[in-house]
């Protein structure tokens, strides 16, 4: 758990001994982050912010990819009712600490150079769809629901906003912000919020199992920078982005990766990321 969060927790809140967040790193290079609540849906409290900001930042720069996924029956259903009763009381200098917070976790999420994916089962509800739409790919299971429905207690999806545009566009990201309406996994799988979806949970590991393989084929170098090429050009000019564009294809010709990467294919042979 991360520095300055050691506090009591809300009623109702887990007991501080007990993690909210998982992490573990497999043989291949893949991080693992579960959320860990499963009593509460693995709903955001104090707590699990703090663990969650802590493992985003913690994952191994060298890490092929990171899998966010979720314990028991729902991927995270936004708020935990007590956290969200002890906000109300709180004033707002304290509440812009707690907001800040909540964007740092997101921040570093969405700071991870590799490629972030999201195994999404059951609700995905405000902050919970707000994991959904940071993530890079995210797969989710058919009776998976999603909403961002701060609107209807009054407050605003203010802190996931960036990533909800940058993923769904303004049109849509609008009409779910503005009527908190539910939608289904259909729906999120056509506005771009996930990437596949799958009728039951063993074809849901099997679809994130053949995404992770497909990102381990490539150079790791490679891949990172693809990942951040596409933010880079992202809502810019073809024109403006030409020179930077250029300069990256013929970097990557260049580097280590690229010359083994061209040459294992001319060579018919692997390349030495694929061991």
């Amino acid at each position: 758990m991360a520095r300055g969060h050691r506090r009591l927790p809300p009623r109702g809140s887990a007991p501080l001994s007990e993690a909210s967040v998982k992490r573990e790193t497999d043989d291949r290079g893949v991080a693992w982050i579960t959320l860990a609540r499963p009593a509460v849906k693995n709903a955001f409290d104090a707590q699990l912010i703090a663990e969650l900001t802590e493992a985003a930042t913690a994952v191994d720069r060298s890490a092929r990819c990171v899998v966010l996924r979720a314990e028991g029956d729902a991927f995270c259903a936004g708020a935990d009712v007590a956290w969200m009763r002890s906000t109300a009381d709180r004033t707002l200098e304290e509440n812009v600490t707690d907001s800040r917070a909540l964007a740092e976790m997101f921040g570093a999420l969405d700071a991870l150079p590799m490629p972030l994916l999201a195994r999404v089962q059951g609700h995905a509800i405000g902050g919970g769809a707000g994991l959904v739409a940071v993530a890079d790919i995210a797969v989710a299971s058919r009776d998976a629901t999603f909403a961002f429905s701060e609107v209807r207690l009054g407050i605003l999806p203010a802190v996931v906003s960036p990533y909800v545009v940058r993923k769904c566009g303004v049109a849509f990201t609008t009409a779910a912000f503005v009527t908190g309406m539910r939608f289904d996994a259909k729906k999120a799988e056509q506005v771009g919020l996930v990437s596949s979806v799958e009728d039951g949970h063993h074809e849901l590991d099997a679809k994130l199992g053949l995404f992770i393989q497909a990102i381990l084929l490539g150079g790791p170098a490679a891949v990172n920078a693809a990942k951040r090429l596409v933010r880079e050009v992202a809502g810019r000019d073809p024109q403006d982005v030409r020179g930077l564009t250029i300069e990256r294809i013929a970097a990557a010709r260049v580097s280590d990766e690229g010359q083994d990467g061209l040459r294992a294919f001319l060579e018919k042979r692997s390349p030495r990321w694929q061991g």
